[in-house]
């Protein structure tokens, strides 16, 4: 997962600083506020009847600290995604159908699928292929594809420049092909974002053009505002008729799927 720090939105420059690799937020930090937690109980325990007990059994039980920290970690995840749900709910226009946006399945399906994503950010990667086969599974869900780069820094603008070639490949019907290539790259630079494209048999002097356009800046620009509206905080994050799911997994975007069937 990658935490928010958009690049600035010139073309192809780097969007402003503002969610993180991770989606829903950093797991090391809910580990570590629970074992504070569960230090500072262990600090004060010498003051109050009974504390070496208590001592004594967490050490024969450390297990109890891992499970803190997960009950901690879920419960701060689960207000995230309450938040996000509320900011959603408040501005359904948020969410609203972007003729802009590379869309696959049935326009008037009953349930829609958007992810926003980073084609740099480790989370997003790895799940690509899993939710690839998601789409193959489901071709009744309409899935909708965000291209969010926001993992830039100074004069680094490959996120940006992949997200800018991925919308110029969808203008020439060949936008899964590159998504494909673009998250199976283990890195990414410019040249190598070019002969992808290349490679996929898109024109590279429509693309050029495409890439550096007012209109692919104003789409990517849109969907940076759309993400802080949202209080997204990393990529990949994803909505199920604009809810948000809690984790990265498909599988766990495959039940909501489901639950939203019925």
């Amino acid at each position: 997962m990658t935490d928010q720090n958009p690049a600035p939105q010139n073309a192809p420059a780097a969007a402003p600083a503002a969610a993180k690799p991770g989606g829903l937020g950093a797991r090391a930090g809910y580990l570590a506020l629970g074992l504070s937690v569960v230090a500072l109980g262990l600090a004060a325990a010498p003051y109050f009847t009974g504390a070496g007990d208590v001592r004594g059994y967490l050490l024969k039980h450390p297990e109890v600290l891992q499970e803190a920290s997960a009950a901690l970690q879920q419960k701060e995840a689960q207000a995230r995604v309450d938040e996000i749900n509320q900011a959603a709910a408040a501005n359904a226009g948020l969410l609203a159908p972007d003729s802009r946006d590379p869309s696959f399945g049935p326009a008037d399906a009953k349930v829609t699928v958007i992810e926003f994503f980073d084609f740099r950010c480790p989370g997003c990667k790895a799940v690509a292929h899993d939710y690839r086969a998601l789409m193959a599974a489901h071709p009744e869900v309409r899935f909708v594809f965000k291209d969010w780069p926001i993992l830039d820094r100074g004069e680094d603008v490959t996120s940006q420049y992949a997200a800018r070639a991925a919308l110029a490949a969808h203008q020439q019907g060949k936008y899964l092909e590159v998504y494909d290539a673009l998250m199976n790259a283990r890195a990414l630079s410019i040249a190598s974002i070019d002969q992808i494209l290349a490679q996929h048999g898109v024109d590279m002097t429509r693309a050029k053009a495409a890439i550096a356009a007012p209109d692919t800046t104003r789409h990517i620009a849109d969907i940076h505002t759309t993400a802080a509206a949202l209080r997204l905080q990393g990529t990949p994050s994803f909505f199920v008729n604009g809810k948000a799911s809690a984790g990265i997994d498909p599988a766990e975007i495959g039940r909501m799927i489901e639950a939203a069937k019925r």
